[in-house]
């Protein structure tokens, strides 16, 4: 009996020392594996910030692209009005608005010109800046 009671205490201050010991500050490995798991979270947040950069940008780029075309197209509209003189007019479109701007001849030209840049496909208004030469 007394054999089993020394061997049961024996296990039973190998099961204290055991557990005190996991109980201690993490080791080498704990520590490693923290910093590679907080490591990956930065690096993933930067990801999707860096994602949401990229998606931002082709939009700001299709918003030009958009603008340009419309600004190409009213121009060539103009272009071959026989009433307009294309150099007379300046076109500039900024987020689907086209602004017209300069010199023309008549109110017929003024109306002519915005009626052209409102017929051009995504412009969502004309602001019309052209005046009557004297």
């Amino acid at each position: 009996m007394k054999q089993i009671f020394k061997v049961f205490c024996l296990i039973l201050m190998l099961a204290v020392v055991f557990s005190l010991a996991a109980c201690q500050d993490e080791g080498p490995a704990e520590k490693a594996g923290k910093t590679v798991d907080e490591t990956t979270e930065k690096i993933g947040d930067k990801m999707e910030s860096a994602g949401d950069a990229v998606v931002k940008s082709a939009e700001n780029a299709g918003v030009y692209m958009d603008d340009t075309a419309i600004t190409a197209k009213v121009k060539a509209d103009i272009l071959q009005d026989p009433l307009l003189k294309v150099f007379e007019i300046d076109v500039v479109t900024t987020d689907g608005v086209v602004k017209l701007g300069g010199m023309v001849d008549s109110k017929a030209s003024i109306d002519r010109a915005t009626e052209i840049a409102r017929s051009v496909k995504d412009v969502k208004s004309v602001q019309n800046d052209l005046l009557i030469k004297e």
